[in-house]
Formats: structure tokens, C-alpha cells, sequence
């Protein structure tokens, strides 16, 4: 019987893996890598991730999702001559099918450049507490930051037309005498007498991102637990899904998942699995034939 564990550990054996984070990201994905995986942890105290993009919008995020945490990963490993790191980044946004209801896309990237491999990990929830608003008054801008979990959830107050004509971005905010402080600095500072209040998205300052951190940070090791059926070589993963549901009424194929197609990332052996989603059919109310 293969021992999966005895083979990712191989992999790592005795080598150091450097954490791309600056926002305390390794609290959520160190001692999972390091239990799982068996990986000496390297957290860096002067790494600047904020390079690759912020939330906040100040500095352009480098490529999509995945491509700004290949770009930390990389950039991490070249920093500190390490072969392999583990980079992770966030994104947020509306439901894809329910309005005003906002979500939470993690990845975890392992990257080994020793082996020339990668691997993911990704989580994705709608318990998130990713907000804004524009406020006139503390109280409005206190009222905002209390349902969104203040002060354990941090807060950030914008202010895009301003008298000194460049924007103004106070990040971190977690007391109440701190909110108002910056409220009032830049209440007096806008144009407008408003300023745009939003959640911190940053981990350190959003313990429910933390959580998704942590989720991402498992799947990406059972993802390389997913040993390929013919090599062994872990990461045996979903390269690609179909659609095709039929629907169990008039049987027409729907735009629900029929199938993932998995692949080997050493090999190139692949296989179609049906049913991902544990349905062999779909409900008439969900077929576009049945119910235009």
C-alpha cells in the first residue's frame, strides 16, 4: 500500500521553506505546512509583499490572483535563496449568482523551484465582512465599522479629493479613539466634507480572511495528497471541468459540472471523473429547457 505521507515528506526532507507574507499570513498556513507537509518554516521580518498590489488600490496588483502570488513566491525565493516558498492572495467581490452578496476567493501557492513544480491550495466562502460606505459623520463611520466586527476587524478611511490634492489612505484602524482621531483629521481635509470608509482586508486586521487563509492552506495539502494513479507524483488535480448535468425531467444536458478532468502535473496521465458535485442529475427548476 502507498504511504502518501512518506512520499510528500520526500519531497521536503530537511529543506526550508520561506512564508511570502508581511500580515502575519503563517499564523493560518505555518503549523498546517509544517504538521502535513513536514517543512521548516522561514518567516522573513522585512519582506514587503505590499509591492504586488494592495487592497486599497495604491499600488496596482501585479496580474490576476494567481499571478500575484506566483510573483511574492518568486520573488521571496530569489530574496532569500530559498527553492521553496508558499505565497498566498486574496480576492473579494459580488456572488456570481446572488446580488449584493459579496465573497472571499483565497489561494495558497507552494512553489518548489528545485523541482520546477507548483501547487495550489484554494477556498472560497461568502462569511466575509468585505464592506464600504461614505460617511459624513463619526457616528455614521462608527455605526459602519461596528457591523463590520470593529474592533476586532480592522478599518480604513479614504479620502480621494482632498485639500493637500493627493489621496489620503489611514489603514489599520482598531480603536475606537483612533477612528474618531481620523475621521476628524480627514473629515477636515476633504473637498466634499466625506470620506469613503471600507474594511481592512489586509489578514492581520481581518481575523474571518485568516480562517479562509487557513482553509486554502488545507486544501493545497490535500491536493497533494492527490497522488497520480500511475506515478505517484502528488497534486493529481482538476485541470479542467465540464458541463452537462442532464436534467432529470426532459434529460438535456444543463450548464451544471458533468465531469473534472484530472491531470498529472509529471506524467500528463489524466482521467474524467463524473459526478463531482455527488448529483447525477439536476432539478427541471434549473434546466433552462424546463423552466425558460
Amino acid at each position: 500500500m502507498v504511504n502518501k505521507k512518506q512520499i510528500i515528506k520526500s519531497l521536503f526532507k530537511d529543506r526550508e521553506c520561506v512564508i511570502a507574507t508581511m500580515h502575519k499570513k503563517e499564523e493560518a498556513i505555518a503549523p498546517i505546512i509544517e504538521k502535513e507537509l513536514g517543512i521548516k518554516v522561514f518567516v522573513p521580518n522585512d519582506f514587503d509583499s505590499d509591492k504586488f498590489g494592495t487592497f486599497t488600490g495604491d499600488i496596482e496588483r501585479m496580474g490576476d490572483q494567481y499571478e500575484a502570488a506566483r510573483h511574492k513566491g518568486k520573488g521571496a525565493m530569489k530574496l532569500y535563496k530559498k527553492t521553496l516558498s508558499i505565497s498566498s492572495e486574496g480576492t473579494f467581490g459580488p456572488h456570481h449568482e446572488v446580488f449584493f452578496v459579496p465573497v472571499n476567493k483565497e489561494i495558497v501557492m507552494l512553489i518548489d523551484s528545485e523541482k520546477d513544480i507548483e501547487f495550489t491550495g484554494v477556498s472560497i466562502t461568502t462569511e466575509t465582512n468585505f464592506s464600504h460606505a461614505t460617511v459624513k459623520s463619526f457616528e455614521e463611520a462608527y455605526e459602519f465599522a461596528l457591523k463590520s466586527g470593529f474592533p476586532e476587524h480592522g478599518i480604513v478611511i479614504k479620502v480621494e479629493k482632498s485639500l493637500i490634492r493627493k489621496p489620503i489612505i489611514i489603514k489599520g484602524i482598531t480603536k475606537k479613539e483612533e477612528l474618531k482621531r481620523e475621521f476628524e483629521f480627514a473629515i477636515k481635509k476633504s473637498r466634499k466634507k466625506e470620506i469613503y470608509i471600507e474594511t481592512d482586508m489586509r489578514a492581520l486586521y481581518n481575523p474571518t480572511r485568516m480562517k479562509n487563509i487557513e482553509a486554502a492552506t488545507k486544501d493545497l495539502v490535500k491536493n497533494l495528497f492527490n497522488l497520480c494513479p500511475k506515478c505517484n507524483w502528488p497534486g493529481f488535480g482538476v485541470i479542467d471541468r465540464k458541463k452537462g448535468l442532464p436534467c432529470r425531467g426532459c434529460g438535456f444536458p444543463t450548464n451544471h459540472i458533468l465531469l473534472d478532468i484530472y491531470s498529472c502535473k509529471k506524467c500528463g496521465h489524466s482521467e474524467e471523473k463524473k459526478y463531482p458535485n455527488n448529483k447525477e442529475s439536476v432539478d427541471p427548476g434549473e434546466c433552462s429547457y424546463c423552466n425558460p
